[in-house]
């Protein structure tokens, strides 16, 4: 696609607390997705300071193509000291709002639903007045591991859509759509805010994203998050489209027609970008 367009260009942020950020990642041994992902946002993120904490380690067991995270290494066990490591982070942060995710961990019987559980259970401890939110993989659609997380009770529940249902195959090998969506509605039917997320760029049409839409509000999806798909690496899916500023406007005026209580679509827009400020919509 050569070079990105002026929209798509980020300011780097302040060096100083970007680097205490990261030492004090380093010092207790956590990975965020913000670096394993080498999200563009990072700069900005790390310089307020806030983090995506990543559990079950840094090697995941699915070959998502739009993906930075490492894949086809053997993960490594459990670490049974990460939930107290992240709460400790999260005190030494002073955060409001955290967010949790993982890799996918299709090797362990409840997917690492346990550990999820047991690190909100360590934040909550650390520091009582803290919300959390999840973005958690389909589980391979065990409903019983699924309520493992939900029963921690995260103020707000996460899983990505992603794209849509016809470039599944290519964009999200090992997941299903359907499955997505049942994790969807599986949260809301315990009464979680419910949130997921779209990238845009991958060669969708405007239509599908819509009907993507109104399947996610059927669900009982509360949120959306749509940003610009951007390649991470060679090896990853190559960009399609660089999506303009004004086109993110009508999926945000869209997604507001279909239903959702609250949209926040941009170029620069992911998952859990400025999630406190979305966490006060919800």
């Amino acid at each position: 696609m050569g070079r990105l367009p002026e929209w798509l260009k980020r300011p780097v942020g302040s060096y100083s607390r970007q680097h205490r950020v990261k030492s004090l990642l380093r010092r207790e041994g956590l990975n965020t997705v913000c670096e394993s992902a080498r999200c563009p946002n990072i700069g900005e993120c790390f310089s307020k300071p806030t983090a995506t904490f990543m559990i079950l380690g840094a090697y995941c067991t699915r070959g998502c193509t739009f993906c930075n995270v490492e894949k086809g290494m053997k993960p490594l066990p459990v670490d049974i000291g990460e939930p107290e490591r992240v709460a400790l982070a999260v005190k030494e942060m002073g955060l409001r709002h955290v967010v949790i995710t993982s890799v996918t961990r299709d090797d362990l019987e409840d997917g690492g639903a346990s550990q999820f559980a047991l690190t909100i259970a360590a934040v909550r401890d650390a520091v009582p007045a803290v919300s959390v939110e999840v973005l958690t993989p389909d589980f391979k659609g065990d409903r019983s591991a699924q309520e493992v997380v939900l029963d921690a009770r995260p103020d707000v529940f996460n899983h990505n859509i992603e794209t849509v249902p016809s470039l599944y195959g290519i964009v999200r090998p090992g997941a299903d759509y359907d499955t997505s969506l049942r994790v969807l509605n599986a949260a809301h039917e315990r009464g979680v805010f419910t949130k997921s997320g779209m990238m845009l760029g991958l060669g969708e049409k405007m239509e599908e994203v819509r009907s993507v839409m109104e399947d996610m509000v059927a669900a009982g999806c509360g949120a959306i998050t749509i940003g610009q798909y951007l390649r991470p690496n060679k090896g990853s899916l190559e960009v399609k489209e660089y999506v303009r500023p004004e086109v993110f406007t009508e999926y945000e005026l869209m997604g507001r027609d279909v239903g959702f209580k609250y949209v926040y679509s941009g170029p620069f827009v992911r998952s859990s970008y400025n999630a406190e400020e979305q966490f006060n919509y919800s």
